[in-house]
């Protein structure tokens, strides 16, 4: 028997207090003639406290009597089990997705979403079909619909959970938003032997800020299903985090000496004094001594830490005082300087502020990363082949002897990029000669007042670093002069960009493997404003990028993320960012762990960047070391609130609670109609009743049998 009221038990201590008034022995009224007491002797009186229960009958029926009244209140009703599959109720199409990414190994936040995804398995009924996957960065199938349905149907929760209870979380960032997309398309393609009830989404994850949820905006949901959000939560809250700063390209040689990174602090944090520098090999404890900082909860701090000795052999930063540790070491190797040489042909001085030669070699500094050196060869430089094929880019101002133009056109053939310019109707020829033609007019022209780039094509990769529209405006830089090319004669000529007149501004003319763009302009003061303003030097680095010499490798590789092994530059030297020029038989990457893993031959890329550290490509080529961090995004552990995701659309469902306590809900609803379908109390309020009855009337007849006994007494 159970009650739905069980608080009205308490009213059972109620029988006490029958006892306790049976127990009470009332000292008679009653006064006895009695002769002188003057030759007697006094007694002390003798006192006593044995008390004796007299008429048992009567206490104990006015014990029961209390005893029902409360059971009555109580509302009693006899339980049934409570059926998660009720006869006639309709099949569920459910997906459980779990989230796995580097966030969840916070605390106990792992064992609380596998309770949880035990819990919903559990609450399965035969009829469901259900398919569990887990996510980080991708959508990762752990029992798919078809392996459920293979499945007996006793053994299908088990082995679900015993696959789950075989994860744990890994190093990858949360991609949410594809995660719930991935899912619902899923769903959304039930196909004709799906069960036709519920379509529902149970989501277990921790919510947090860095999720990525981008992808759900305008995304259109397909109609019918739900989405159960079950978000965990750690008992600490506090958390600081360690990333790498990303350097600014402009750095100058000098800062290759320290690596910076940023300390940033919860919002919701504990703790404001931390301990930051270069760990051991081993990752416990500090090579040197560290530096400590004190950052306040909502803040972040930047740290400039100078590199260690080559002997020391470090490569991992370390943050100590923070209660969560997933997020805090960094690794770190120290970027390679590449060495570029780009040719230029022309007969100006690199003195002369009025020549384009001026302005190049002023437009190429030394950076941390990169060092362009500008090499200056008159037209007929007895060297040309050997420089040629050496250089990173081509710069033609001038006209060059036949032989010199054939030269370079063979190696403009072979791969490399050159840029010409058309600064006099004498470079025609030249022109000519480098992208194959026998002959190309060009004709001088004169704006009234000035020419501007009306029409430029930003999806092409020379001018993809300005599609922003903070950058893309060319309007301000004044063209005096130009000439007039007919793009039309040039075959596969693609127009990258366009004077206000229409007349053709820059063109790419493919030559071969390589190409060759034309500047029918001057960058030099008397022809343009180009070398003057912000865009110029821009534009230059861009150039090199797109002859794929100066491809721009990532300041840090985050988990999940491809390396680059190998990279066709067009040239002898590896580019930036490439692990080798080829993979040869025998090359291999060791992981973080110590274990090595072969390549293929010809493979040119690593993807299972599964965990932070160094990766190291191991070949007969060179040894080239990588580091991996944790995606900074992961340290945004801020949770959200489901409401972000009901704004981006997505269809929560109003049930938010946990399933145990979905299942309490039930429980407590079939316990209320039972007990009003039994009223079990009215049986009891009937006998109570009755047993008052019958106590009155027993009561009233003991107590005439003890006034006829008294009575007899005092007669006698």
């Amino acid at each position: 028997m159970n009650f739905l009221r069980p608080l009205f038990l308490l009213g059972a201590l109620a029988v006490g207090l029958p006892v306790v008034f049976h127990l009470i022995r009332r000292t008679t009224r009653d006064r006895t003639p009695f002769s002188s007491l003057m030759f007697l002797l006094p007694t002390p009186p003798r006192l006593t406290r044995r008390s004796r229960l007299e008429h048992l009958l009567l206490l104990f029926l006015r014990c029961l009597v209390l005893c029902l009244l409360a059971v009555g209140f109580a509302r009693p009703f006899l339980r049934k089990a409570v059926s998660d599959a009720p006869q006639g109720a309709a099949a569920r199409r459910v997906i459980l997705l779990v989230d796995t990414s580097a966030s969840m190994r916070r605390g106990d936040l792992w064992q609380q979403a596998r309770e949880r995804a035990d819990a919903f398995l559990h609450q399965t009924s035969p009829l469901d079909e259900a398919a569990v996957f887990t996510f980080d960065r991708q959508l990762n199938p752990i029992m798919s619909f078809d392996q459920w349905k293979a499945a007996p149907s006793g053994q299908r929760v088990a082995l679900a959970a015993g696959k789950l209870a075989e994860l744990s979380p890994g190093w990858s960032g949360t991609e949410l938003g594809h995660a719930l997309i991935s899912a619902a398309e899923l769903l959304a393609d039930t196909g004709s032997n799906a069960p036709a009830g519920r379509r529902q989404i149970v989501l277990v994850t921790d919510l947090q800020e860095g999720c990525r949820l981008g992808t759900l905006q305008g995304y259109e949901w397909p109609r019918g299903i739900e989405l159960s959000v079950q978000a965990v939560s750690p008992k600490r809250s506090s958390n600081a985090s360690l990333q790498l700063v990303n350097d600014a390209e402009d750095a100058g040689p000098k800062s290759a000496a320290s690596v910076r990174v940023r300390v940033s602090n919860a919002p919701d944090s504990k703790r404001e004094q931390f301990r930051v520098g270069w760990a051991r090999a081993d990752g416990q404890g500090f090579a040197a001594e560290p530096s400590s900082l004190y950052v306040s909860p909502g803040q972040s701090r930047i740290l400039a830490l100078s590199l260690p000795a080559a002997t020391q052999n470090v490569d991992r930063i370390i943050l100590q005082g923070d209660d969560e540790e997933f997020d805090n070491t960094v690794f770190a190797v120290p970027p390679e300087t590449q060495r570029l040489n780009v040719l230029y042909f022309g007969n100006d001085s690199a003195q002369d502020p009025k020549q384009p030669l001026y302005f190049l070699e002023r437009a190429f500094q030394e950076t941390r990363r990169q060092a362009v050196q500008v090499l200056a060869r008159s037209p007929g430089s007895p060297n040309l082949e050997t420089e040629a094929r050496a250089a990173a880019v081509l710069f033609i101002t001038g006209a060059l002897p036949e032989a010199g133009a054939n030269t370079l056109h063979e190696e403009i053939a072979a791969g490399k990029t050159a840029l010409v310019t058309l600064r006099s109707d004498a470079a025609a020829a030249t022109l000519a000669r480098l992208i194959g033609l026998d002959h190309l007019g060009i004709e001088e022209a004169h704006p009234n007042n000035y020419a501007m780039l009306a029409e430029i094509d930003f999806r092409h990769p020379l001018f993809a670093p300005f599609a922003d529209p903070r950058f893309s405006d060319f309007t301000k830089i004044h063209f005096w002069k130009y000439r007039r090319l007919d793009a039309s004669a040039v075959p596969g000529a693609r127009m990258i960009a366009k004077f206000d007149s229409g007349d053709p501004a820059l063109v790419e003319a493919p030559v071969g493997k390589g190409r060759v763009f034309i500047l029918t302009s001057g960058w030099d003061p008397a022809d343009s404003q180009l070398a003057l303003s912000t865009k110029f030097v821009p534009l230059l680095y861009s150039l090199l990028e797109t002859a794929g010499a100066a491809a721009p490798s990532p300041a840090q590789y985050k988990v999940g993320d491809s390396l680059p092994l190998a990279q066709d530059v067009g040239s002898e030297k590896d580019g930036p960012g490439a692990l080798a020029q080829s993979t040869d038989r025998g090359s291999s990457i060791r992981l973080p762990d110590g274990s090595e893993t072969k390549l293929a031959i010809g493979q040119t890329n690593f993807s299972r960047t599964l965990m932070p550290g160094i990766y190291t490509l191991v070949s007969p080529a060179k040894t080239q070391r990588f580091a991996v961090n944790l995606d900074p995004e992961e340290s945004r552990t801020a949770p959200l609130s489901v409401d972000e995701l009901e704004r981006l659309g997505a269809p929560v469902s109003l049930a938010r609670q946990p399933v145990s306590r979905e299942l309490q809900r039930k429980v407590l609803l079939q316990n209320t109609e039972l007990e009003s379908r039994q009223k079990l109390w009215r049986w009891f309020l009937l006998a109570a009743l009755g047993l008052v009855c019958l106590e009155t009337w027993l009561a009233g007849r003991t107590a005439r049998r003890w006034a006829q006994a008294a009575q007899t007494a005092r007669a006698e």
